[in-house]
C-alpha cells in the first residue's frame, strides 16, 4: 500500500464523512454542556464551546465545526469562524481559567472567515486576543487538529501546551491552492504546493510543529483510547507548576 501524497491527505483532511467536532464531543466527554454568545453581538455557530467532563475531569471543550448539511455549512461558514466566535471562545478560555479547568480544543476550519463584514467586525484583534490569552493560560491547554488546520483561523486555537493531530489532517498557514495561486498564480498547481508546504501530520511531527499523531477516530464509539490519552496527558500538566507550565508553554512557541 503507497503512502498518501501531500495533496492526498489534504483531500483527506476534507472529507465530507470526517468525524464531525459534536461527535467527536459526544465520544469524549459524558456531559457537555454548550454555551452560547460572544456577550457582545452574536453567537457564531461555527464555534461550538461548553463544559464538560472527560474521564470525570471538569474540562472547558472550545472547537470549529463544518456544517453536516448545506445549510448548516452556510451558516457556519463552511467552518470558517467569526469574530464572534473567536471572542467566543476567549470568553470560554477566561471562564476556564476563573474555574480552574483545563481547556481542549477541536479544530477543522480552512481559515478564519474572510468576508468584509468580518474584518470590520475585528477579526484580526478577535484572533490576537485568542492567541494571546492562549499564550497565558494558567491552566492544562490541549489543541487536537481533527481535519484541516488552516491558517491563523486554526492557529488561534493550537496554541496549546501539546498540539496533536488525527492521521488524517493538515495544518498549515495557507490553503494548497493559495499559496500556488501566490506563488504561481496558478491554483491547479495545488498538490505541487501542498508537495513542499509540510503540511502533513508526519512532516509536523518530524518538525516539531506537533506533539502526537492520533489514530483517525471515525466514530463517537472510536474515542475511548483518545479520550483515555487525553485524561492521561491532562493529569500530567495539571501536575506541574502554573509558573513552569506557562513559561514552557511560552518557550514552545518562541522557537517557531
Amino acid at each position: 500500500m503507497t503512502e498518501a501524497t501531500a495533496y492526498e491527505q489534504v483531500q483527506a483532511a476534507r472529507a465530507a464523512d470526517k468525524i464531525s467536532v459534536q461527535t467527536l464531543i459526544d465520544g469524549l466527554t459524558e456531559d457537555f454542556f454548550a454555551l452560547h454568545g460572544d456577550r457582545q453581538r452574536a453567537d457564531d455557530p461555527a464555534v461550538i464551546a461548553g463544559l464538560a467532563t472527560i474521564a470525570e475531569r471538569p474540562v472547558t471543550i472550545i472547537g470549529i465545526q463544518k456544517g453536516q448539511t448545506l445549510a448548516e455549512n452556510q451558516a457556519r461558514h463552511f467552518g470558517c469562524a467569526t469574530p464572534s466566535g473567536y471572542r467566543k471562545a476567549l470568553r470560554l478560555m477566561q471562564q476556564a481559567e476563573a474555574l480552574r479547568q483545563p481547556v481542549v480544543t477541536l479544530i477543522n476550519t480552512p481559515g478564519a472567515y474572510p468576508g468584509v463584514d468580518a474584518e470590520y467586525q475585528g477579526q484580526g484583534r478577535a484572533i490576537a486576543d485568542c492567541l494571546l490569552a492562549g499564550m497565558q493560560l494558567q491552566v492544562p491547554f490541549l489543541s487536537l487538529i481533527v481535519g484541516e488546520g488552516g491558517s491563523g483561523g486554526a492557529l488561534a486555537l493550537a496554541c496549546g501546551d501539546q498540539v496533536w493531530m488525527l492521521s488524517k489532517s493538515t495544518y498549515s498557514v495557507l490553503s494548497p491552492e493559495g499559496y500556488a495561486t501566490i506563488l504561481w498564480k496558478q491554483s491547479q498547481r495545488a498538490a505541487e504546493a501542498a508537495e513542499q508546504m509540510r503540511l502533513t501530520p508526519t512532516e509536523l511531527l518530524a518538525d516539531g510543529v506537533i506533539d502526537r499523531i492520533i489514530p483517525e477516530v471515525t466514530t463517537a464509539a472510536d474515542c475511548q483510547s483518545l479520550k483515555a490519552a487525553i485524561d492521561e496527558t491532562l493529569t500530567a500538566l495539571a501536575a506541574k507548576p502554573v509558573t513552569e507550565l506557562v513559561a514552557q508553554r511560552q518557550a514552545r512557541y518562541r522557537q517557531f
